[in-house]
C-alpha cells in the first residue's frame, strides 16, 4: 500500500511539478482613480532546456491579454497593469508565459505555462 502512494505521489511531481508560480501582489488593493493595479508574479521552472530571453509574459482577465514586462534588477520576476472598471470590487487573473525551449535534433520549440486563477479585491 505504502510503495503504491509513494509511486502515485513521486509519479504525480513529475508530471506537474516542472513550473510554478510565486504570485507577489497583494489579495487587495486601495481603489485608484485611473483604474489600474500592479501584479507582479516570479516564474520558476526547471525546465533546463527552457529559453530565458525568449520568455513573454501576461496577465490574462477573462478574454483579455496584457502584457507584462521583466522587474527591473529581477531574472525571473515580471510585473503588470490590471485594469479594474469602476464599481468592481473583485476580479480574477492569471499568468501566461509563452515561451522557447530547446529539443534535441530540432529548432527551438514554443511552450506556454499557465497560472493558477488569482483574486484581486479592490477596497473602496
Amino acid at each position: 500500500m505504502r510503495k503504491s502512494v509513494l509511486a502515485f505521489v513521486l509519479a504525480s511531481v513529475a508530471v506537474c511539478g516542472c513550473t510554478t508560480f510565486s504570485n507577489l501582489t497583494p489579495r487587495q488593493q486601495a481603489r485608484n482613480p485611473d483604474g489600474l493595479y500592479p501584479v507582479e508574479v516570479a516564474f520558476h521552472s526547471r525546465r533546463q532546456a527552457i529559453r530565458w530571453d525568449s520568455i513573454q509574459a501576461w496577465v490574462n482577465v477573462g478574454t483579455e491579454f496584457y502584457p507584462m514586462r521583466p522587474t527591473p534588477l529581477m531574472s525571473n520576476r515580471w510585473e503588470g497593469l490590471v485594469p479594474v472598471p469602476p464599481g468592481t470590487n473583485i476580479v480574477y487573473y492569471r499568468y501566461k508565459f509563452d515561451f522557447k525551449y530547446n529539443a534535441v535534433g530540432k529548432p527551438p520549440q514554443d511552450d506556454s505555462a499557465l497560472s493558477p486563477f488569482y483574486r484581486l479585491r479592490i477596497l473602496d
